[in-house]
């Protein structure tokens, strides 16, 4: 492919966007990127809009036929909870190292020298700031999955699937509420969407193709998100969060076995040209993912003035914050991309520069339970599964 092929001189222009260097992909990705990167289009104001090109799937049949959704939807209203059981009345301080929102050694500012520089107490306060800012990304994220598992819905072409995602709206909701209620009663804190973050809802939700939104939202998005709630909750202790983030965890695991089992058969089936695009649009996606945890957001506030963003991201990327991230996180992420068949060897080496290929054989998420995510040791943090 030339030099002046736009697949490649979009990269310069929009960041990490066409490492895949698949123009289709590309120019399917061209568009969020340039609002979110670009644009800015999450920090423009209190709101935004995106338009949705699916088209809604009506069955007159009601043809109850898959047994495995059909599981996932009897558990899901078993497991139904009120956010109001949350001990809400519990104090949170980000001064009592009693209760600690998140060790020091949990987040990459140790690597920043001008952090290290600063009284205890300014050391308490940033650190809050970026639990903070970890948990707007979540809120923003369950915004994302809410608005998107009403498209789901929408667009399944099975009952059972339609029956099961009507419980992912009303979980995505309580995910909403409960997270917005912590970072505004607890943190009094809450910090725009990442720019990555925006881009890869933008993508999912315009996009008209269903399988699209099960592959970035239930697979991607979701699955990483899992990763990152049980790292957070095996890191603090702050009971209130651990509570909270116990109920979220068991919730999100049903979410991301949703998307295995759906997308298993469907891309077992595909045309090539057409797997292989999808197998580029999730590399493409996994990429926006890891930018994603670089906390501009949280840079821009406090460090934009004595450090550059190159020297940011350097420092980041080499922290033991970035490693524990790749481990908890892609450690689901690549076995589900695996078990749905996008993981052909054309693609493994982009997977193997960014250092994931050792989780390929661990197990998917249709083979993990939530109790044993929740059992998880942060300093092992291997998911040991049970099978739904």
């Amino acid at each position: 492919m030339s030099a002046d092929h736009p697949s490649v001189r979009g990269v310069s222009v929009l960041g990490p966007l066409g490492r895949s260097r698949n123009p289709r992909v590309f120019l399917d990705l061209a568009g969020p990127a340039v609002r979110g990167l670009l644009l800015k289009k999450g920090k423009q104001g209190p709101a935004s809009q995106m338009p949705a090109h699916h088209l809604a799937h009506f069955d007159w049949q009601y043809d109850r036929n898959r047994p495995e959704l059909a599981k996932l939807y009897e558990l899901a209203k078993r497991d139904q909870w009120e956010a109001s059981i949350l001990p809400w009345s519990t104090t949170v301080d980000p001064h009592d190292e009693s209760r600690d929102l998140m060790p020091e050694h949990t987040l990459p500012l140790a690597e920043i020298p001008a952090y290290r520089t600063l009284p205890r107490r300014r050391q308490q306060e940033q650190r809050a700031s970026l639990t903070a800012w970890m948990l707007s990304q979540f809120l923003h994220g369950e915004q994302g999955a809410l608005l998107a598992a009403c498209q789901v819905t929408e667009a399944v072409q099975w009952m059972d699937g339609k029956l099961y995602g009507s419980t992912q709206v009303v979980d995505e909701g309580r995910h909403v509420e409960v997270f917005h209620r912590y970072l505004v009663e607890k943190l009094g804190k809450l910090y725009e969407i990442n720019d990555n973050l925006y881009t890869i809802i933008d993508a999912l939700m315009t996009d008209g193709r269903w399988d699209l939104k099960f592959l970035g939202m239930q697979i991607m998005i979701e699955g990483l998100a899992l990763g990152a709630f049980g790292t957070m909750r095996q890191s603090t202790k702050e009971p209130l969060l651990k509570e909270l983030l116990k109920y979220v965890i068991t919730d999100e695991a049903r979410h991301v076995t949703f998307g295995v089992v759906a997308l298993r058969d469907y891309y077992g089936t595909l045309p090539e040209h057409e797997r292989r695009d999808r197998e580029d649009w999730a590399y493409e996606i996994s990429v926006l993912l890891r930018n994603r945890f670089l906390a501009h957001e949280f840079y821009d506030e406090h460090y934009a003035h004595c450090m550059s963003k190159r020297e940011w991201n350097a420092a980041v990327l080499r922290s033991g914050f970035m490693t524990r991230f790749r481990t908890t996180m892609f450690r689901r992420l690549i076995p589900n991309l695996k078990k749905i068949h996008l993981l052909s060897d054309r693609i493994r080496p982009h997977y193997g520069a960014l250092g994931l290929l050792v989780y390929e054989h661990e197990r998917a998420s249709n083979e993990i339970s939530a109790g044993e995510l929740l059992e998880q040791d942060p300093k092992d943090v291997e998911a040991r599964l049970l099978r739904v």
